[in-house]
């Protein structure tokens, strides 16, 4: 009997570990809730989750936004595209050293307005590692490589204002550190999942031993 629920309780473990590990290891634009009209620093979080580096990220700029800056990073340089009225449709940050390693994450960062009329912003994201192979994160919510999405809410008719944003962009980067506590949402539901399969497996025991 203690064999089968120390298995058991292996089990439990090993799935919730797993779990936790799959919802959070995903490519991730922030903030994930902007303000229409607003200038924001959105934040491309990616992550390496294959046992080899990350050497290139291309994320598609979607309509919903205009982005017309980007941050230097260390290690890698950049290229856009643009359509025939000079919007930027895309860019592609590609290592000129090691990349990201096994064990790492990097964060790309990039400036624009979201637009007046927009009530979302599905950013797709391609990640390519060092053997040459691809992930597209383009899909929905529930697929296995989703499309981050940031949600746009209506403003108050002040957000669009050149000065007042400046407030939000110096703002930008604890909204992408307060975020981190929503991405960890998943793995607390996992954790008080596997209490709660334990306890009922107890009890189960419990029963089947007074029968």
């Amino acid at each position: 009997m203690k064999k089968q629920v120390a298995a058991l309780l292996s089990t439990f473990i090993l799935s919730t570990i797993a779990f936790a590990g799959t919802a959070s290891a995903h490519v991730v634009v922030y903030p994930q809730e902007a303000t229409q009209g607003s200038y924001e620093k959105f934040t491309v979080r990616v992550p390496t989750e294959k046992d080899m580096a990350t050497t290139k990220v291309k994320v598609e700029i979607p309509k919903d936004v205009e982005i017309s800056r980007f941050e230097p990073k260390e290690g890698w340089k950049y290229e856009l595209q643009e359509d025939s009225s000079g919007l930027i449709t895309s860019v592609t940050w590609t290592a000129t050293d090691a990349g990201l390693s096994p064990t790492e994450f990097g964060e790309f960062s990039m400036q624009g307005k979201v637009g007046d009329n927009a009530k979302k912003i599905v950013w797709k994201a391609y990640q390519t590692y060092k053997d040459g192979s691809t992930v597209a994160w383009e899909g929905p919510a529930d697929a296995d490589t989703p499309a981050s999405i940031t949600t746009v809410v209506k403003g108050n008719g002040a957000e669009g204002d050149s000065h007042i944003s400046a407030t939000k962009e110096t703002t930008a980067g604890n909204e992408v550190t307060n975020d981190d506590s929503n991405s960890a949402l998943p793995t607390t539901l996992s954790i008080v999942a596997l209490v709660l399969g334990i306890v009922s497996l107890i009890l189960s025991l419990r029963r089947k031993k007074q029968s």
